[in-house]
């Protein structure tokens, strides 16, 4: 038991350490932040935004890649926190721990008249209507998935992404319909020039922190946590 407690107690002390050497004195507070590339990025703007004025002077540097890449990355202290969509698999052999910072009902959107066309009798309406969704290897998609064959419909998936933002793209030339965080709904209508077309309260995006520590200790991370809670997501 002592062993373990002194353990956490060195790895902190070096955590700590890593952290000063990332902020000389009078230079800004460096932050590494890996982002899952099916996080939307309205969303991880949203969430990264306040660092900026919660911390003082601050480098934010982003990257983006696959959830278990971000991980090996994680695990090297080449990243000081992950966002993604799901929790770390507890089957992962490096020391990780899940933090939920919130969770969003999705709606699904379109351009104006895919909008209008679809809107009325929802969710039946999307019986082979074009859909582009995120790809099988993510939660979202496997909650929608779900979500179809309860609901008994069949929509015809025209495209699949990765990347959230490429997605959106084909939504905004008008290729199909589809979903997005609802607490992003205005910022998602105004930069790819979509309508909201119905909500789905029985799906959920959840966006995590994943770090190699348990008690947050990075002023950066402890600011972006704490105002995906109070500021994104809502809670008290």
């Amino acid at each position: 038991m002592v062993f373990r407690f002194a353990d956490e107690i060195f790895g902190l002390g070096r955590e700590m350490l890593d952290t000063l050497r990332d902020r000389p004195i009078g230079k800004p507070l460096r932050v590494t932040v890996g982002i899952a590339d099916v996080v939307p990025k309205l969303l991880a703007e949203r969430v990264l935004a306040p660092a900026f004025t919660m911390v003082g002077p601050l480098r934010l540097v982003c990257k983006e890649d696959k959830p278990d890449r971000l991980l090996a990355d994680l695990a090297l202290h080449d990243l000081d926190v992950i966002l993604t969509d799901a929790p770390a698999s507890p089957n992962v052999k490096i020391r990780a721990f899940n933090h939920l910072l919130g969770e969003s009902e999705i709606a699904f959107f379109g351009r104006k008249e895919l909008a209008a066309k679809h809107r009325r009798g929802f969710p039946a309406s999307l019986e082979g209507a074009p859909v582009l969704l995120p790809t099988e290897n993510t939660a979202l998609r496997r909650s929608l998935d779900q979500w179809f064959a309860a609901n008994g419909v069949r929509p015809n998936i025209v495209g699949e992404f990765e990347d959230s933002a490429l997605l959106k793209v084909f939504g905004l030339r008008g290729t199909g319909v589809f979903p997005a965080p609802v607490v992003v709904a205005k910022e998602v209508e105004a930069q790819y020039q979509v309508r909201s077309i119905a909500r789905v309260p029985q799906v959920r995006e959840r966006l995590y922190a994943v770090t190699v520590e348990r008690r947050l200790t990075h002023p950066a991370v402890v600011a972006i946590c704490e105002a995906a809670k109070s500021l994104v997501f809502g809670e008290k």
